[in-house]
């Protein structure tokens, strides 16, 4: 799981996709964060991303970087707690000019069942399950 978060953070910018109704929905993302041994991402829960995880919490994540990609297929699952949510806004600063962990908007989800595979055009996969 180091390994994933390693190369999440290493790429700035990874991509998450859902799902809405029969309409996948592909974003870019930035945060993640490792919090009692799981690794989790954050949003607003006005946004449609919020929605859609919680009415269908599977998900893929995508990440390029020198020349290997990572992909995680997971659910996001979330967690509600004062704690998880300050610990993402402690990790981003950047992000209290929006957010608060206070602010009822502040949504954070942990990977749970997650697949990640490390791929390249000149290695063999590697996949690690968390």
């Amino acid at each position: 799981m180091e390994n994933v978060l390693r190369f999440l953070k290493e790429a700035d910018v990874y991509y998450l996709a859902t799902v809405e109704g029969d309409q996948p929905r592909v974003r870019p993302f930035g945060t993640v964060n490792l919090y009692e041994g799981k690794l989790y991402i954050q949003t607003g829960k006005i946004k449609p991303v919020s929605k859609q995880l919680m009415t269908n919490p599977k998900a893929e994540i995508c990440a390029f970087k020198d020349g290997k990609w990572l992909r995680i297929a997971c659910e996001l699952i979330e967690d509600d707690s004062l704690e998880a949510r300050k610990s993402m806004l402690d990790a981003y600063q950047n992000l209290r000019a929006m957010y608060d962990e206070n602010d009822g908007n502040t949504q954070v989800f942990y990977m749970k069942n997650a697949v990640a595979t490390f791929s390249s055009f000149t290695e063999e996969p590697v996949v690690i399950k968390f």
